[in-house]
């Protein structure tokens, strides 16, 4: 089946990575950077607690889908699984998260998952055992066909998968910038007023909102630069009986709805 998916090609001036990415990291990811990065480590640590009891050893393998140089990843994330498989186009950020401490049972495969219809059925079939970590990646790309949302749904129904993303990008700062987790289903405007009560607010969609349906969610803001602010959904799926659990942090409501709407 793989000899039908694209090969993953190199990409080191992409539009959402590459060098301008690695440069902003450089920058930010100890400063600006930091409290968003320990809120994803929060939940990659959620997230292990939840599935990982309920799987046997044989198990234990990672996918990583677009984990650039493995920034936001917390420390010895990579050392809990047996086997670690990053796709990445970006060749300095492999050579990057190839140097990390724990890295040693780590490798890289050049399966384009995302540019096809069928990408994620490849994906699939290429790991059959393996739990799957979007890396802030489905947030930076349109999906192929119809939406990430029914991809994932179609395909991915018998994996474990997370992923983290960017839901909207706006240039006006949040009024409130708690991390916190919606356990109902709600839309975009709803779930934006948690963060930016009242009035109307101009974002860029990214057209990642729900990803794992009506399951719940978690949101965290992320200052991208001084004045750019990114809206971060946290969406998991479990193949198995077991469900995520009630959110810690349920979001505070939010007053008047904001308005969505495409930034020029």
């Amino acid at each position: 089946m793989d000899s039908d998916c694209p090969p993953l090609v190199d990409h080191l001036l992409a539009p959402s990575g590459g060098l301008i990415y690695h440069l902003r990291a450089l920058r930010h990811r100890h400063g600006l950077w930091a409290p968003f990065h320990r809120v994803v480590a929060g939940w990659l640590a959620g997230w292990l607690a939840g599935w990982l009891a309920g799987w046997q050893p044989a198990r234990r393998e990672l996918v990583i889908v677009g984990p650039n140089a493995g920034y936001a990843l917390p420390d010895g994330f990579l050392a809990r699984f047996e086997r670690v498989t990053a796709l990445e186009p970006d060749p300095l950020a492999r050579w990057l998260l190839a140097r990390r401490p724990d890295a040693a049972q780590l490798a890289f495969a050049r399966l384009d998952c995302l540019t096809t219809p069928d990408g994620l059925a490849h994906l699939a079939a290429r790991f059959p055992d393996a739990a799957i970590l979007f890396s802030n990646v489905l947030g930076q790309l349109n999906a192929p066909a119809d939406d990430w949302q029914t991809l994932l749904a179609r395909h991915l129904a018998g994996h474990a998968w997370a992923s983290y993303h960017d839901v909207i990008s706006t240039r006006s700062a949040p009024t409130r910038d708690t991390p916190c987790a919606v356990s109902t289903a709600e839309n975009l405007a709803a779930t934006l007023a948690r963060f930016w009560p009242g009035g109307e607010l101009e974002v860029t969609d990214h057209a990642s909102f729900r990803l794992a349906g009506d399951a719940p969610c978690r949101y965290a803001i992320w200052p991208i630069a001084r004045r750019r602010w990114h809206l971060v959904e946290w969406a998991a799926h479990a193949p198995l009986k077991e469900k995520p659990g009630r959110p810690e942090f349920p979001c505070p409501q939010g007053g008047a709805l904001p308005r969505g709407a495409h930034e020029p």
